[in-house]
């Protein structure tokens, strides 16, 4: 036997055995969620964003490719759902009126991925190229903070109709975010613009706080000469929706604290709606449409 014969595997990703090989999906628009730093509320975005397209009457699909820290398993509320494979093709979870899948729901959930790019590079592709995602109109990536090695791979591997970039308004947050905007530019991948996300909180009595400050991201926007797509509050409901794994209730006032969060999410999800149709359009994704009323 030779040295190389010898030689350990690295421990890591191992491709998910009884899986057919495929090509990556197709959907009629593919969104990147990104954020140049952790802790912004990107994934949080990343699952209304796909709640509120798909209230829009759109075939959502939601990809959690934040390899070493998902979150939709707890934000979907997953945790009781099991991940199963049909016919050699992993089957997306159905929840909320979207299809989801997430790394998440194939690992220990309390044991640390410690992988190598390539180990990553080879999950995501899975993730992507080995689900049943069906018919989409749009799938929506919930993308690891900063501008490592899962974007590279998710712009080699997919033709992305854009990104959007979050950001909080504190001027710290604004300078990830212009590296992560930055970044994109250099994969070819347009910006559609940036998400405020805590922009500011809503208290029990109603009234608004500026905690991180305002305006920041919406300056930072304008900077970068990208559209500004909405400011999202936070209130005490958000945070318990989230981590009930319910975030249709996002969209209901009696359960969301008041009228502001559903009107900032609804408002953020026309904004991306009507950036990404015309970014499409420009990438010969899709046609120009005449609607008359």
């Amino acid at each position: 036997m030779s040295k190389t014969d010898q030689t350990p595997q690295a421990p890591g990703h191992r491709p998910i055995p009884g899986l057919a090989q495929e090509s990556p999906p197709l959907a009629s628009r593919i969104i990147a969620v990104g954020a140049g730093k952790g802790g912004v509320g990107k994934s949080t975005v990343a699952v209304n964003l796909a709640v509120a397209l798909a209230r829009k009457g759109r075939a959502v699909g939601l990809l959690d490719a934040d390899i070493y820290g998902p979150s939709l398993p707890t934000l979907l509320g997953l945790d009781s759902m099991e991940q199963t494979v049909l016919a050699g093709k992993l089957q997306p979870h159905a929840v909320h009126g979207i299809k989801a899948i997430t790394i998440g729901k194939l690992v220990d959930p309390d044991k640390a991925l410690i992988w190598r790019g390539p180990m990553a590079h080879g999950a995501f592709n899975q993730l992507v190229g080995q689900t049943d995602w069906g018919e989409l109109d749009d799938l929506v990536i919930d993308l690891p903070p900063g501008t490592g090695d899962i974007a590279l791979t998710m712009a080699q591997t997919l033709k992305l109709t854009g990104a959007v970039v979050v950001c909080t308004p504190q001027r710290v947050a604004q300078d990830d975010a212009v590296r992560a905007a930055r970044m994109f530019g250099q994969l070819g991948i347009e910006v559609l613009g940036v998400v405020e996300n805590m922009s500011y909180f809503v208290g029990d009595d109603g009234k608004e706080y500026d905690i991180f400050g305002k305006g920041g991201a919406e300056q930072m926007a304008g900077r970068l000469g990208v559209p500004f797509l909405g400011a999202i509050p936070i209130n005490t409901a958000l945070r318990t929706n989230s981590d009930e794994g319910d975030p249709t209730r996002n969209f209901d006032p009696a359960t969301a604290g008041g009228e502001a969060l559903p009107r900032a999410l609804e408002a953020m999800g026309d904004a991306i709606d009507r950036e990404a149709a015309t970014a499409a359009v420009r990438a010969g994704q899709a046609k120009p449409t005449l609607r008359v009323t």
